[in-house]
């Protein structure tokens, strides 16, 4: 296989070539950082590579301990994190020009990804603090879609996004405060999972902006995700939200048939004043009709969405507060951070409590959606995606306005904390992917899997890859 065969054939599979000794672990971590090198100048994934000498050793580890006959379910998969989470030896920049000091280890999260046998290539670009649904900073530029490199990859977690969506990597970790995960898959073709509140550890912070916050993976499959649930899944000490136990593995949801279930669906956003694009309309009522084909008892409501911006804004206004106050260089934040750290500053620390509080009040309200259905079926995004600069020339209150379009289906399940995921569903007349977004029951990510996997394997997505630039 060359590079690229190697690298599109995601994380599952790219682990089962390790463990058959088809292909090594050193082999495909060099094809992921020959890819890098090659594409990641058009595509602005990267933030930093980690050394080759160190991420080839690590590989050669994997190898000598498939020898040897230990079983890991990632072993030798090449993965990247998006640069708000720790990894030993390299800054945490969370976006920004502000830090400069090494973290001295890994964070829960990637712990786990490589006590499970995967090889961290490096870290991957974001907005400043991830603020913004478009992954582009003053200090580390623009993130770029491969499947049109002028467009935007969304955000905050677009640098995982793209390296993924290109082959740099078998699978990435990104973040997901207000749909982060889950719009930078839409804009590139991936599917991603924001998990249940509590169902990542995400040490060693107590919370990501406090209730608003999960860490899960970007991947090309559902398959490739489930398995890395299965490893990230679990509590740890100093958590301040644990989710319940769920009822069967991802792995397990992933390739077992969900039985018929009651499905909703809805283009109504849940962002006053907001109008979907029709393509993703036309995607939404495709999804509903093939969804009827698989046996599902499929309806279309008008729901009654609460809304959250008293719940959401103290708790992002908290979050960025929290997260700028350990820098170590402050003055070299962005101007448009400056500003949000101007507006936190009128929120006390009082009323973030009371906007957690709030928001699992929402989530009650939330769950009526829910009364007559097991799933909710709606468009991942409002507007299609745009190109890049979305952020050029505008202050806070720009960029807010430009953010609405990108989180009105997607921030009030962060608020209310249950599972959502976008899933690929097509693609536009602008040759861009085209997705809808899965909602599920609180702590129920299995069910939403299993639909997941059962619409990948009805209408595949994977087979297709971007057309790239020449290296």
């Amino acid at each position: 296989m060359d590079d690229g065969e190697l690298m599109f054939l995601g994380a599952a599979r790219q682990a089962e070539l390790v463990r058959e000794g088809k292909v090594s672990a050193r082999a495909l971590a060099e094809a992921s950082l020959r890819r890098i090198a090659a594409l990641d100048r058009h595509l602005g994934a990267f933030r930093v590579v980690r050394a080759r000498e160190r991420v080839l050793a690590e590989a050669d580890a994997c190898d000598a301990a498939r020898d040897a006959g230990t079983e890991l379910p990632l072993l030798g998969v090449p993965v990247a994190v998006k640069d708000e989470l720790d990894v030993a030896g390299e800054v945490t920049t969370f976006g920004g020009a502000a830090n400069l000091t090494p973290a001295a280890g890994d964070c829960e999260a990637v712990r786990r990804l490589r006590a499970a046998g995967a090889v961290v290539v490096g870290k991957t670009t974001m907005p400043e603090f991830g603020q913004w649904p478009f992954t582009e900073s003053a200090a580390h530029g623009r993130a770029r879609n491969p499947w049109d490199t002028s467009r935007t990859t969304g955000g905050s977690s677009g640098g995982s996004a793209a390296a993924v969506a290109a082959g740099l990597v078998g699978a990435a970790l990104g973040g997901d405060g207000g749909g982060s995960i889950r719009i930078p898959a839409a804009c590139c073709g991936l599917f991603g999972l924001k998990p249940q509140r509590g169902r990542v550890p995400t040490a060693p912070q107590p919370h990501l902006w406090h209730a608003l916050g999960t860490i899960g993976p970007l991947t090309r499959g559902v398959r490739d995700s489930a398995l890395l649930y299965d490893v990230l899944s679990g509590p740890a000490d100093g958590d301040r939200w644990t989710a319940r136990p769920t009822a069967t593995s991802f792995a397990r949801a992933a390739s077992t048939g969900p039985g018929r279930l009651r499905i909703a669906w809805s283009a109504k956003p849940a962002v006053p004043g907001v109008r979907p694009h029709p393509e993703h309309v036309a995607a939404l009522r495709r999804t509903a009709e093939l969804l009827r084909e698989l046996g599902h008892d499929v309806r279309e409501v008008s729901p009654r969405y609460p809304d959250a911006t008293a719940a959401f804004l103290p708790q992002f206004c908290g979050g960025v507060r929290a997260e700028a106050a350990a820098v170590e260089r402050p003055e070299l934040l962005e101007r448009r951070t400056r500003q949000t750290l101007a507006l936190a500053r009128l929120v006390p620390e009082a009323a973030v409590e009371r906007a957690v509080r709030a928001g699992e009040r929402l989530a009650d309200r939330a769950d009526r959606v829910f009364a007559g259905a097991d799933l909710l079926l709606t468009p991942a995004l409002a507007h299609r995606p745009r190109r890049v600069g979305a952020l050029d020339g505008v202050g806070l209150a720009g960029a807010l306005i430009r953010s609405r379009p990108m989180v009105a289906y997607t921030a009030l399940w962060n608020v209310t904390g249950h599972p959502a995921a976008s899933v690929p569903a097509g693609f536009g007349t602008d040759g861009l992917p085209v997705a809808v977004q899965l909602v599920g029951r609180r702590h129920e990510e299995p069910v939403l899997v299993g639909v997941a996997a059962q619409l990948e394997s009805a209408r595949p997505w994977t087979a297709r890859r971007p057309a790239l630039p020449a290296a």
